[in-house]
C-alpha cells in the first residue's frame, strides 16, 4: 500500500505521550516501525517488549494507572476479531478502528466502561490488513448503504468509534494513510471520523477523491471544563473552515448536548460560530449530529473514579432510565427535557446553518 505523507512535527493542541510501547509482534509491520521513528524524531522513550502482553503494573492503585495509562501509547496488532468489522448506528454502516482509546480528559467520556483495563491508548501496526479487508463490507451496511436519505454517501466507515485518530495523527501517520487509501478507491464509499483536535495541516494536501469526512466534535465554551487535554473548540471550528476549503466533506458533531443552565445561550452561540467559521466555503457539504448527554451505571462508576471533582451533573434529576440493545440500563434525558433541546436544535441551525443536513438524534 502506497503510504500517506509521514506527520513529524506538533501542532496545534497535539498530543505528545511520555512513552510509546510496542509489542514484539507490532515490529513485524513496516508501519508500525514508522510510528517508532516519528517517536525517536519527537524524543519520546520508546519501550520494546519482548511479547505482546501489555501491562502498567499498577493493579492495586487505580489513580497512578490511570495517569500512567493516559501517558502511553502502545503499538500493538490488531486480531482478526478486531478486524471483522461491527454496525455503528446511527453514524455508518461499519466500525473501522484504526486505534484503540483515547488521549483526552473527559469527564463525560463515552469509552468509559467499554474498555477493560487501564485506557492505554493502542494504535494498530496491521494498518494495510484493517484497509484491505474493507472491500469485502462494501454495500453490505444498513445505516448509508441501503438509506434512501443518504445512500449518496456510499458505504460508510466510522473511523472514531473507539478513538480520536486526529489526536493520534502527529505520531501514528494512521488517519492520513486511511484517507489517501479512500483517496485511491474509487467506489461509492466514505471514510468518517470526528475529533475534538484540530492539528489538520497533514490532511489538507492528500488526495481524498471527496471520500473522508471530517467532522468536529464541540461543546460550548461554557462546557469547556469538561474537555480535558483537547484543542479549544475555536481551533476546531477553525479546522474545519480549513478541510472544508481544501473539498472534504464536513461535518459536527455536537455532543454530549449537556441541559445545564443557561444551554440555550451557549449552545446559540456555539452555532454560531460555527456558521462564522465555514461562512464563504464554496460547495459546502455539511452534516450535523446530535447527541445528548447519557450514562450508565458501569460508565458513571469508572469516570467518578477517573474525575472525582467533575461537576458534570449525572444524577438522576431529569433523567429516565432506558435499556440498551446490549441489556445494560443506560440514563436519558426525561421527554420533556429531550423535547425542548431537539426543538431548539432543529430551529437555531435552520437559522444559522440552512444549508445543513441534520443526520440524527439521539
Amino acid at each position: 500500500m502506497q503510504t500517506a505523507p509521514s506527520p513529524t512535527r506538533a501542532g496545534i493542541g497535539t498530543w505528545k505521550p511520555r512513552r510509546v510501547v510496542v509489542t514484539r509482534s507490532a515490529r513485524d509491520f513496516a508501519h508500525g516501525r514508522a510510528i517508532l521513528v516519528r517517536a525517536e524524531r519527537m524524543g519520546i522513550e520508546v519501550v520494546e517488549l519482548s511479547g505482546d502482553r501489555l501491562t502498567l503494573g499498577f493493579e492495586d492503585d487505580p489513580r497512578r494507572a490511570y495517569a500512567e495509562a493516559k501517558a502511553t501509547l502502545a503499538v500493538v496488532v490488531a486480531p482478526p476479531s478486531k478486524r471483522r468489522l461491527q454496525p455503528i448506528a446511527p453514524s455508518a454502516d461499519w466500525r473501522v478502528d484504526l486505534a484503540e482509546g483515547c488521549p483526552a480528559h473527559c469527564s463525560y467520556c463515552y469509552l468509559a466502561g467499554s474498555l477493560k483495563g487501564p485506557p492505554i491508548t493502542r494504535v494498530y501496526a496491521n494498518l494495510d490488513e484493517i484497509l484491505d479487508g474493507l472491500p469485502a463490507y462494501l454495500g453490505q451496511g444498513t445505516i448509508t448503504s441501503r438509506s434512501s436519505a443518504r445512500a449518496h454517501e456510499g458505504t460508510t466507515f466510522e473511523a472514531s468509534c473507539y478513538t480520536d485518530p486526529l489526536a493520534l495523527e502527529p505520531l501514528t501517520g494512521s488517519l492520513s494513510a486511511a484517507i489517501a487509501w479512500f483517496g485511491r478507491w474509487d467506489v461509492a464509499a466514505q471514510l468518517r471520523f470526528t475529533s475534538k483536535f484540530a492539528d489538520v495541516a497533514p490532511l489538507l494536501t492528500l488526495d481524498h477523491g471527496g471520500r473522508t469526512r471530517m467532522r468536529a466534535s464541540i461543546n460550548p465554551r461554557a462546557f469547556a471544563r469538561f474537555e480535558g487535554g483537547t484543542a479549544p473548540v475555536a481551533q476546531r471550528l477553525h479546522a474545519l473552515g480549513q478541510m472544508a476549503a481544501a473539498g472534504y466533506p464536513v461535518g459536527l458533531t455536537i455532543a454530549p448536548i449537556i441541559a445545564a443552565e443557561g444551554w440555550q445561550t451557549a449552545y446559540g452561540a456555539l452555532i454560531d460560530d460555527a456558521a462564522a467559521a465555514l461562512a464563504g466555503v464554496a460547495d459546502l457539504d455539511l452534516t450535523v449530529e446530535l447527541i445528548t448527554h447519557r450514562f450508565t451505571a458501569g460508565s458513571k462508576a469508572v469516570l467518578d473514579s477517573w474525575y472525582p471533582g467533575s461537576s458534570l451533573d449525572m444524577t438522576p434529576r431529569d433523567r429516565v432510565t432506558k435499556r440498551t440493545k446490549f441489556g445494560t440500563e443506560k440514563h436519558v434525558y426525561d421527554a420533556a427535557t429531550m423535547r425542548d433541546l431537539r426543538q431548539f436544535f432543529e430551529r437555531r441551525i435552520a437559522e444559522a446553518l440552512p444549508m445543513a443536513r441534520v443526520l440524527y438524534w439521539t
